[in-house]
């Protein structure tokens, strides 16, 4: 085709050719868009997820009466003081002098409060040997690890004239700052290296260093946008951090895809001869059109997270939602605005000792030729030994155990106040995570109500589920009292949650639910555990179901095709089978770990299966519309099937396989985190996103279709009277000539 101006339709290939003649207006409104939503979102503050937010259940049932009884719970504090051998116990002058030095020098400090010798509270261990003194930070528990460090000095010094005792503090104020000290800025060091760490891959794919500072500031101005809005939309849905890190690592990962489909074939269309106009009308109609097709289906994805009713995920699900269709939405109007305004300046800065693009502008790859080859060849035993592995990848899966980290697993016993926390639960099993019953009555002293109180305390030890002590702190004027239960099984989280199932199924009703008007949620760190496990689990079936059905109903509308869309729903589902595998295989059983530097836990975090199945299905959505579209853009020009898919998959290997080394390297970052549930996430996503770029994209995709044939554009007649939404094809389409009827001279649909 020549240059002419052909006229082609959709949204993508409308909006680009508008974008391309008014591109001052198009960059002027990007900005002023960025501009605005950042400004709006910072004027409004953002509203971050709170305790009564977290979770539905009696998690939310107890974290909602201390909210509204005004109550705040400071944060606790512990010293363990604890004999080094077995010659020592509590009831020793020397034992007993070192317990008042620790009293008194806490105290000294005046940032404690309620400090408590466990000769008062009978904090004392069966074998004699260990005892606690308990304390409350003064202040605002959110900041207290800001203010402890005073206090563990002084417990430090006490230590040092103790030698034959160990006397160390732990606490929520002194793991706080102990964590931020150790892996505060592991997270930020995370975020900010994956920006150079795309421009460094970007520059390599392109040669030029404009060229690779596109799709950066795209998806930079992309996430600078939703930081804002965020803002905003968090007076309805609160956000958190977690959130917003989440929609950092989703936002580069598609921003720079979407970028770089758009920038590639821009480019590769002006290599080929075509004028600028026309090399951006053409990669506003097919890369455009991806681009669209791609960013609806993940945020569909997404948006499945909003169905968990866990507050932290939906968060999650709707930060994530709006990056991508930010990034979407700027990639088919302000792109192609700058690609005009640049024109040819797009390859300034190029890199010497990178080779030229080739002048015809073809972009096949050698490697995935030489493959395709041998795949088309006999693509039945490809997709057999393909699967095959595959299936063989995902198989550790099947054995999946899914349980909420305990601090030794998510941080290795390195740290000394992991060894402290252990230490603790061995000699006062439950004692550093106790359950806690937050009791409300409509007079808490009531005679009635004290009897039931201590009925409970009584029940709970007698019961089997605790050991003791059992404290009470009243609140009288708020009429609510906290029961804190130490349950037996310690750091055991399968049997500590039968001791909780015991407190809430047998003491609970036989006491404190007899007498009437009085609520008593459990909470704690085992029962908030419990009640997530409980909604996760629930919630997986609806997730599933909305982000399947959904995908497969955009993929069906986008392609026109059943058979497309089953196999982009199957390839899919292959995809993330395997990445569990991975994950089961390194972090459970601990094949290979110390290769990623991780350990075999024994368990996968429990929130990381859903959240990986979400993400990873819709970011590999990315890869398999850019695919199957150049695939169905060649076979509308007439190409057989076969030929079709030869020629889609090789010219776009090029850009596939930069975009999935940005994102390998990206997710791989996080797989470097010190905490275990982060290399978890990393692994599993850089894996997924390796397998998916390469066996399923380049292997299994074009066999299955091979083998399928024509069946591939398989669309009953029924179905026909569905929207149209292919409407986005390359202009040499719009004018090639009609090709292929069938028997009643009817065009094939494609």
């Amino acid at each position: 085709m020549g240059n002419g101006d052909t006229r082609v339709r959709g949204l993508a290939a409308r909006a680009g050719g508008w974008s391309a003649r008014h591109r001052w207006a198009a960059v002027g409104i990007w900005m002023l868009f960025v501009v605005l939503a950042m400004g709006l979102g910072s004027a409004a503050g953002r509203v971050d997820v709170g305790n009564s937010d977290q979770l539905k259940g009696e998690t939310n049932t107890a974290a909602r009466i201390v909210e509204d009884a005004g109550i705040e719970e400071p944060a606790g504090e512990t010293v363990l003081v604890q004999a080094k051998d077995e010659g020592l116990t509590a009831t020793d002058q020397e034992f007993r002098s070192a317990v008042t030095a620790v009293v008194t020098a806490v105290e000294k400090t005046g940032e404690v409060a309620n400090v408590t010798s466990p000769y008062e509270s009978d904090t004392i261990s069966e074998d004699g040997h260990s005892a606690l003194v308990q304390f409350d930070m003064r202040g605002d528990s959110d900041t207290a690890g800001e203010r402890v460090e005073p206090v563990l000095d002084a417990v430090a010094g006490v230590q040092q004239d103790h030698e034959a005792l160990r006397i160390e503090e732990i606490g929520g104020a002194s793991m706080m700052k102990t964590f931020d000290d150790a892996f505060g800025d592991d997270f930020k060091k995370a975020e900010y290296s994956a920006v150079p760490v795309a421009l460094g891959i970007l520059l390599i794919a392109f040669g030029a260093l404009v060229a690779a500072l596109l799709p950066v500031a795209l998806a930079i101005t992309a996430i600078i946008a939703t930081m804002g809005l965020m803002g905003l939309v968090s007076h309805l849905q609160p956000m958190s951090e977690t959130a917003n890190s989440v929609m950092l690592l989703v936002g580069l990962a598609v921003g720079v895809d979407y970028c770089l489909f758009y920038l590639r074939r821009e480019r590769e269309e002006r290599a080929a001869g075509r004028d600028a106009q026309t090399a951006l009308r053409i990669a506003a109609a097919t890369s455009g059109r991806a681009i669209v097709v791609s960013g609806v289906t993940v945020c569909v994805a997404m948006a499945g997270m909003l169905f968990t009713g866990i507050a932290e995920f939906e968060a999650m699900g709707l930060a994530s939602l709006m990056v991508v269709a930010v990034a979407m939405v700027g990639s088919v109007t302000v792109l192609p605005a700058l690609l005009s305004l640049l024109g040819e300046r797009v390859d300034k800065g190029r890199l010497p000792f990178l080779r030229k693009r080739r002048a015809n502008g073809r972009n096949d790859s050698r490697f995935w030729t030489a493959v395709l080859k041998r795949v088309l060849a006999k693509p039945l035993l490809a997709a057999v030994v393909a699967t095959g592995a595959l299936l063989a990848v995902a198989a550790p899966a099947v054995g999946m155990k899914t349980e909420n980290l305990t601090l030794d697993q998510e941080f290795g016993d390195s740290l000394p106040i992991v060894q402290t926390y252990n230490r603790v639960n061995e000699a006062f099993p439950g004692g550093s995570e106790p359950a806690e019953v937050v009791v409300r009555a409509d007079d808490i002293n009531a005679p009635e109500v004290k009897a039931a109180l201590a009925d409970f305390r009584a029940q709970a030890v007698d019961s089997g589920a605790s050991r003791g002590p059992v404290e009470i702190r009243m609140h009288s004027r708020q009429n609510v009292a906290f029961v804190y239960v130490p349950l037996v099984g310690g750091s055991d989280q399968d049997k500590a949650a039968e001791s909780l199932v015991k407190l809430r199924d047998e003491v609970r009703p036989a006491t404190l639910g007899t007498v009437d008007g009085v609520e008593a949620p459990i909470t704690g760190q085992v029962a908030g555990n419990k009640d997530f496990n409980d909604q996760l689990v629930g919630s997986v079936v609806p997730v599933f179901l909305f982000v399947v059905v959904f995908a497969f109903l955009l993929m069906l509308l986008s392609f026109r095709s059943v058979t497309v869309a089953i196999t982009s729903i199957v390839l899919n589902l292959l995809s993330v089978g395997a990445a569990y595998g991975i994950l089961v295989a390194v972090f459970q059983h601990g094949w290979g770990a110390s290769l990623v530097g991780a350990e075999g836990v024994g368990a996968i975090i429990t929130w990381l299966p859903l959240f990986l199945f979400v993400i990873l299905f819709g970011l590999s959505m990315d890869y398999h519309v850019f695919v199957v579209s150049r695939i169905r853009e060649a076979r509308m020009r007439g190409r057989s099937t076969r030929d079709a898919i030869q020629h889609g998959v090789v010219t776009t290997a090029g850009v596939v396989t930069s975009a999935a080394v940005i994102m390998v390297a990206v997710f791989a970052i996080f797989g470097t985190l010190s905490m275990q549930s982060m290399k978890q996430m990393g692994v599993g996503l850089a894996a997924a996103v390796l397998i998916d770029a390469t066996i399923i994209r380049g292997v299994l995709l074009p066999a299955v279709m091979a083998l399928l044939g024509e069946r591939n554009w398989y669309l009953p007649k029924w179905l026909h009277r569905m929207p149209d939404l292919t409407h986005d094809e390359s202009p040499e389409a719009a004018a090639a000539p009609p090709v292929t009827r069938d028997a009643k001279d009817e065009r094939v649909r494609v």
